[in-house]
């Protein structure tokens, strides 16, 4: 397909389970392209299962922004900002075409709406004030720096909360803005009827069980990853990890991460409805039938 220079950034989104990585695979082998991860928890290593990685999907198409970091080294939406504008370029260098594909809708918006973000340290003296605070004054504090604050996790838990405070105050006083370079996105989402991806979410998550994601989290933590910082990764990480310090028997466990997957999905769909009445167009694509033509097609449409 003859690329017209109408756009240089593809990007493809979705709920979990809805076939996001084998779209965009199919899309980069169609249109010479390169698959930049958008995933928050994709970027550590030694995440797999858990995390969805398929890495053996993307065959012979280079992807970027997976296994870049360590588990319990944190990674901010700043980190993965700069991180994607620089493959960005790398990869318009070499006359291909980049793909941002994935699922956490913080990561996606950075991106497309050109958060102007700033890189902030640790705050010894301000963490030190935030020490007295209750949690509820924490959570003010935080909402009357950023009254959108759509993290609802950084809400609720009291380390994340005093970090979102410190990056909060911290960008505030900078006021650091990155040199964005021009980006001229075409997005599409992959949408499924909501019984249908129900049980697509389901499906799934006995598959990844029976391939090891209990094994995984376990190892995870004998090579050194807290309960703790289990705990912060959510979902699949949380959980199993309370079923092997035993305060969950499988079947409650699995349960319990069952209903958490499927609300997950229902929060990332809320997150893409915001997403388009900010302003950002979203072509739809049915992943029940073939999403990659009909991408194609649309392509043909939107990029001439």
């Amino acid at each position: 397909m003859n690329l017209e220079p109408s756009y240089n950034l593809l990007v493809i989104l979705g709920p979990t389970a809805s076939g996001k990585t084998r779209l965009g695979v199919g899309a980069a082998l169609r249109l010479g392209g390169e698959i930049i991860s958008a995933d928050s928890r994709q970027v550590f290593r030694g995440m797999d299962i858990g995390t969805g990685k398929d890495l053996e999907e993307y065959g012979s198409v280079p992807c970027h922004l997976i296994d870049i970091a360590d588990p319990g080294q944190e990674f901010s939406v700043f980190e993965f900002q700069r991180r994607f504008l620089e493959v960005f370029q790398e990869i318009r260098s070499r006359g291909r075409l980049p793909l941002l594909v994935g699922g956490t809708g913080l990561y996606l918006d950075a991106v497309l709406q050109g958060y102007a973000l700033a890189e902030v340290p640790e705050n010894p003296v301000l963490r030190s004030e935030l020490e007295g605070f209750s949690h509820e004054e924490l959570r003010s504090r935080l909402l009357s720096l950023r009254p959108k604050q759509h993290n609802i996790s950084d809400l609720q838990d009291r380390n994340r909360l005093t970090r979102a405070i410190e990056i909060a105050e911290g960008e505030r006083i900078a006021e650091v803005e990155i040199a964005l370079p021009e980006l001229r996105p075409v997005v599409f989402g992959v949408r499924w009827e909501r019984a249908v991806l129900r049980r697509r979410i389901t499906a799934r998550l006995k598959e990844r069980l029976a391939h090891g994601m209990i094994e995984e989290v376990s190892r995870l933590h004998e090579k050194g990853a807290s309960w703790e910082a289990l705990e912060f990764y959510g979902l699949e990480y949380r959980l199993i990890a309370r079923h092997l310090q035993g305060h969950l028997n499988r079947n409650d466990m699995f349960q319990k991460l069952n209903s958490a997957i499927h609300q997950f999905a229902k929060r990332q769909e809320t997150w893409f409805r915001r997403m388009e009445r900010n302003g950002t167009i979203i072509h739809w694509v049915e992943g029940a039938g073939d999403p990659l033509k009909e991408m194609i097609e649309t392509l043909g449409e939107v990029g001439s």
